[in-house]
């Protein structure tokens, strides 16, 4: 346990030498990504923690913005035309199923609305009885 831990934090499984094999693993940590790609710094299994964007992140929001706030109409045509086609991939259920299914959510209304009349009925019974 406490070598996957090593492992994880930047220690190498081989004394060998060999660099490659630790570091070609994917630790999951986004820490230790951001090191081997960026620079040669080793990872000492500190937290992880949010960096402030980079400018071309900004940029690319601040683009992303201007753009949303262009046309109005180009915007719902667009919208409309992306609910469309999320519509398309919904698996609508037949005559058969509807009917089971509203049978199903309509029962157990009924259940419900009963269970929590019958539960204010006694609760009403057991105050008048307890304050007359």
């Amino acid at each position: 346990m406490s070598d996957e831990r090593d492992i994880r934090r930047g220690a190498h499984a081989a004394d060998d030498g060999d660099d490659t094999a630790a570091a070609a693993r994917p630790s999951g940590k986004r820490s230790a990504r951001r090191t081997r790609a960026g620079s040669a710094q080793v990872d000492t299994g500190a937290l992880a923690t949010l960096d402030r964007p980079s400018r071309k992140a900004t940029k690319a929001t601040d683009r992303a913005e201007r753009k949303k706030s262009g046309n109005p109409f180009k915007r719902l045509i667009k919208f409309l035309r992306e609910v469309i086609a999320e519509l398309r991939k919904v698996i609508w259920p037949n005559r058969k199923q509807m009917v089971t299914y509203t049978s199903v959510v309509l029962v157990f209304v009924i259940f419900m609305v009963a269970f929590i009349s019958g539960l204010d009925l006694a609760f009403i019974k057991g105050v008048n009885w307890l304050f007359g």
